[in-house]
């Protein structure tokens, strides 16, 4: 006898004293307590079968997790990296505008035609931005907003209130509510004179 049958026979007599000592309700029929070299060889065997399928079921379910994730990461790169094509689309017709203006002003100097064709261009330009909820920020005679506005400068001024922006050098924009540059300003502060009686 091999040494695996006598492991078997040995595990068979150890289930068979428990078996005994249960109560005999519990107890298993007699042909089922003494399993044949065969029939435990079939279960060995079985239960190696179903070992098999299920490793591989494992390994196939971890390729797919594999295969979902490369897809995933491929899929957000392609979204980076092509996120401004349709912008950059309905840009091309403005600098194409751009393109025939300049075109036309070397050909015919005409200055009512390059205002008429670059005003066209800027509203075409700004149908663009409207389009992709970018807004144009112009605070001209608002309270300053170091959250949208960036101070170049100060000016002593009487007919306004301090920290009033009284002129933009450049407009400020933002994308669905997000800063993407702010607008450079000239803010107002009260005149030197004036500040000195209100200490005093």
């Amino acid at each position: 006898m091999s040494e695996q049958q006598k492991a078997a026979a040995e595990a068979i007599q150890a289930e068979q004293a428990k078996v005994d000592d249960k109560p005999a309700q519990d107890a298993p029929p007699a042909e089922e307590a003494k399993l044949s070299h065969a029939e435990l060889h079939a279960l060995l065997t079985d239960a190696r079968s179903k070992a098999d399928e299920h490793w591989d079921q494992c390994l196939r379910l971890q390729a797919e997790i594999d295969n979902l994730r490369k897809r995933s990461e491929r899929d957000l790169a392609n979204a980076h990296k092509f996120a401004l094509e349709k912008i950059a689309a309905e840009l091309l017709p403005v600098r194409d505008s751009l393109e025939m203006g300049l075109a036309a002003a070397a050909e015919n100097a005409d200055v009512d035609k390059l205002i008429e064709g670059g005003e066209l261009t800027l509203k075409m330009l700004s149908s663009v931005m409207e389009k992709f909820n970018i807004k144009e920020i112009n605070p001209i005679n608002e309270k300053f907003n170091p959250d949208l506005h960036e101070a170049m400068s100060m000016q002593e001024r009487d007919d306004v209130e301090p920290n009033t922006v009284v002129a933009v050098m450049q407009k400020g924009y933002t994308l669905n509510d997000r800063l993407i540059r702010p607008a450079m300003v000239m803010v107002s502060k009260a005149p030197a004179g004036s500040q000195v009686d209100e200490q005093a």
